[in-house]
């Protein structure tokens, strides 16, 4: 089993949700692309993981990818995220903890895999109580290496992480991060401060005035970018790790390229630090 402190964190995630049948060529064009790393849930809902898995056995058997070559993270969503009309990875009426489990077995099942890069909590549940009870369970998998990292999403209050690190540290933050609220700077404070692996979603869609602004703009001009990977590299040498879900392969390229971009000498820094003092400050 690899361990986490032999494989390179990723800077930029595969998102999946919402991609239903096509989930599958998806990924595999994203992991040919470039993308090593892969963001899904164990919710019928909005995400399926099971395609996810047929395009990971691809990528093994006709790509030849192993499985140490890809970071995999998915999800356990509680009762509330999901749609009873589909089929339930565990059984709801069983206790938090068992609800945990199953739900667990069964993404290990879609993936074909014996163990998680990450496991994040889609939500927290409907009483701080049942929250931690779902905590707990997640850290007796990571006591076992079974998982490498725990997380928690949907999570906007400080206070619901510093509950949960009394219980287990919090290693990996998902949310929502885009104009409309904020930019979360909050909890990406405090991410950062207590070396808290952030991810965000709806950052583009989210933020078209970013995208379009002067500063960013000007930085993607100098750069020889587009104002998305601009947003994108600015998000990473802050330390977020965005996760892209575009269904273009240019796109997707651009994406897993937004590393390559060196901010370190640019001259247009006033730019740049305007960007940062909106994002960050």
């Amino acid at each position: 089993m690899n361990s986490v402190s032999t494989k390179r964190l990723p800077r930029i995630i595969y998102g999946t949700a919402w991609q239903e049948n096509s989930t599958t060529d998806l990924v595999v064009s994203a992991v040919l692309q470039g993308f090593q790393a892969i963001d899904t849930a164990c919710q019928p809902k909005h995400y399926r993981s099971n395609l996810v898995g047929e395009a990971l056995t691809c990528l093994y058997e006709k790509h030849g990818f192993k499985r140490e070559d890809l970071w995999l993270q998915t999800k356990f969503t509680s009762i509330r995220g999901q749609d009873s009309t589909k089929p339930l990875p565990y059984d709801p009426q069983k206790p938090v903890r068992e609800q945990v489990l199953q739900s667990f077995a069964k993404s290990l099942e879609n993936l074909h895999t014996d163990y998680l890069d990450s496991y994040v909590l889609h939500g927290p549940l409907e009483t701080v109580e049942r929250t931690l009870e779902a905590w707990k369970a997640m850290g007796s998998l990571q006591d076992e290496g079974k998982v490498h990292l725990i997380g928690v999403s949907n999570t906007y209050e400080v206070g619901l992480l510093k509950t949960l690190e009394q219980e287990r540290s919090v290693q990996v933050v998902q949310n929502r991060w885009h104009d409309g609220n904020g930019w979360d700077k909050e909890v990406v404070k405090y991410c950062k401060e207590h070396g808290i692996m952030y991810q965000p979603f709806w950052t583009l869609t989210g933020s078209p005035r970013l995208v379009k602004s002067k500063q960013v703009q000007s930085l993607a001009e100098e750069h020889k970018c587009t104002p998305e990977q601009m947003v994108y590299r600015i998000a990473q040498i802050n330390g977020v790790v965005p996760l892209a879900g575009s269904k273009d392969e240019s796109h997707m390229r651009d994406g897993v390229k937004t590393e390559e971009i060196d901010l370190s000498k640019t001259i247009k820094q006033t730019e740049l630090d305007e960007v940062i003092q909106v994002l960050f400050r």
